[in-house]
């Protein structure tokens, strides 16, 4: 009985449920610089843990603003709303300063001296979105090939529409001229950028261990001068502090360096996410630059949402309406399967047990299942881009996969499997039931690969033609043996080490 007692005091149990509240902090902030995972070799975030960091500080928003990339853009929004939290999508960009002439037949080695600097550009609406896109885009396919990643002032002065811009910090072009003592050119580079942001540029303020206050200082001062707004922040790159030394190893890693080197690069053990009310108490002297990041999330409106997929055509512009293209293209797609199933019942004979009626029979399943599925223009596309590299003696291989299974496709020759022959099920690769897009598994001679991704762009524009990246992420013994390696332990034990993980 004597346990019960405390909970029946109206007082006690007031301040208990008080005390298991969350504190909401009386200065709230948001992280508006953050790399997650998809910063490759450098951020060590995983998307969930940014999005459980907002949830326990009862952070009302967010960012995610990767290196050079929007990789994680879709999968962060769709998990942060789904926990409460406001998406806030951002990219950290390497901007080119005194490349602004947009001369783009400057030589290799002048375009290699200009200095780059990064800047975080925010959407905050959908036309900031797809400009941030755009201007990524560009980086990767509009550079000279060895070039580093890097956007151009000119191509910012056009896309700029719909973005808010941070400084980038000490590292941003402002405080590295600062810090090399160049202060007329850091407000040169700060005027060229409120030039084209207006009121959608903050100057950055970042504040983690041995930063220079007097970098600072002259930061400030020239924002004021500019009467340009200051923001807060604390670039994140691993959870906590005690994280630190185990990120030091994976940037060892990436620059295939070891962590005793003096001459790579090292951030500091203040780059993980701090709290709301540490970030308030750190900048308990500039105040308002705690504020605009509520601010910046309170302008921020937009997040890629998940939507259907937009199916390719075959039929082209001839067919306006989207019945009547899928009706036409199911009739060509038809005609190329009957062709060239009784080609391939002539030429190979059908598998032990079957009828050629029956192959008719299930081709004839098929494209009902293709064309009520909308998908006929998919097959049709895939089919003439094999047929075309087949005939210029590119190598193709047969066909893996859940591809495999559908009799159309061996009939078009998207594969050269007979799925009759050896049992493998369609509605493993289409299934009416369960509405998934369809994924044919192709693979090219890779000395010639280049050649088939031309001849798709030229025929169905390049603007319709898109290359998806894949992941490759860092498995257990690979990991442990890179570790090893970093910090310089003796070969022998590391490979002790390894073989005691189950392959």
């Amino acid at each position: 009985m004597a346990s019960d007692r405390p909970t029946r005091d109206p007082l006690l149990r007031e301040a208990m449920i008080k005390a298991a509240m969350p504190v909401v902090p009386v200065r709230p902030f948001v992280h508006l610089r953050v790399h997650s995972a998809y910063s490759l070799l450098e951020g060590a975030l995983p998307l969930a843990k940014i999005i459980a960091h907002a949830v326990k500080d009862c952070a009302p928003a967010i960012a995610v603003t990767d290196t050079n990339n929007l990789f994680g853009a879709l999968e962060f929004a769709q998990k942060a709303t789904k926990d409460g939290i406001q998406p806030i999508i951002g990219c950290q960009l390497d901007v080119a300063f005194g490349d602004d002439d947009g001369e783009s037949n400057r030589s290799y080695q002048k375009r290699q001296e200009v200095e780059r600097f990064p800047l975080v550009l925010i959407a905050a609406n959908e036309t900031g979105y797809g400009n941030l896109v755009r201007l990524v885009s560009r980086a990767y396919l509009e550079n000279t090939p060895g070039e580093d990643i890097h956007v151009t002032l000119a191509w910012l002065s056009e896309l700029q529409d719909g973005l808010i811009c941070l400084t980038g910090g000490p590292r941003g072009p402002i405080g590295s001229a600062i810090k090399a003592g160049h202060a007329e050119l850091a407000e040169t580079r700060l005027l060229t950028l409120k030039q084209m942001f207006g009121d959608r540029l903050y100057v950055e303020i970042e504040r983690v261990a041995g930063y220079d206050r007097l970098i600072e200082a002259k930061t400030v001062d020239l924002a004021y001068q500019h009467e340009l707004p200051l923001v807060a922040t604390n670039e994140g790159f691993f959870p906590a502090r005690d994280d630190y030394e185990a990120h030091d190893a994976l940037i060892a890693i990436a620059e295939s360096s070891v962590v005793a080197a003096d001459d790579r690069r090292r951030l500091s053990p203040d780059n993980f996410l701090k709290g709301q009310a540490e970030m308030a108490e750190l900048f308990a002297d500039l105040p308002e630059a705690i504020d605009n990041t509520v601010e910046i999330a309170r302008r921020c409106s937009y997040y890629p949402k998940n939507r259907n997929p937009i199916l390719p055509r075959f039929a082209g512009g001839d067919v306006d309406n989207e019945d009547d293209a899928v009706r036409a293209e199911a009739q060509e797609l038809a005609r190329q399967a009957h062709a060239g199933l009784e080609y391939r019942l002539s030429t190979f004979g059908t598998a032990p047990g079957f009828t050629p009626e029956q192959y008719r029979e299930r081709l004839d399943f098929e494209l009902g299942i293709i064309e009520r599925m909308k998908y006929p223009g998919y097959f049709l596309i895939v089919a003439d881009f094999i047929k075309w590299a087949k005939s210029k003696g590119i190598p193709v291989g047969p066909g893996r996969g859940s591809g495999a299974g559908s009799l159309v496709a061996y009939a078009t020759t998207i594969t050269d499997i007979d799925p009759l022959r050896f049992s493998l099920l369609f509605e493993l690769f289409l299934n009416p039931d369960r509405v998934s897009m369809p994924d044919f598994d192709i693979d090219f001679c890779q000395d010639r690969r280049e050649e088939v991704i031309r001849y798709v762009q030229e025929k169905y524009g390049r603007d319709q033609v898109g290359q998806i990246i894949t992941f490759g992420t860092l498995q257990a013994r690979a990991v442990l043996r890179d570790v090893g390696r970093v910090l310089q332990m003796p070969y022998g034990q590391v490979d002790r080490l390894c073989k005691m993980v189950p392959a």
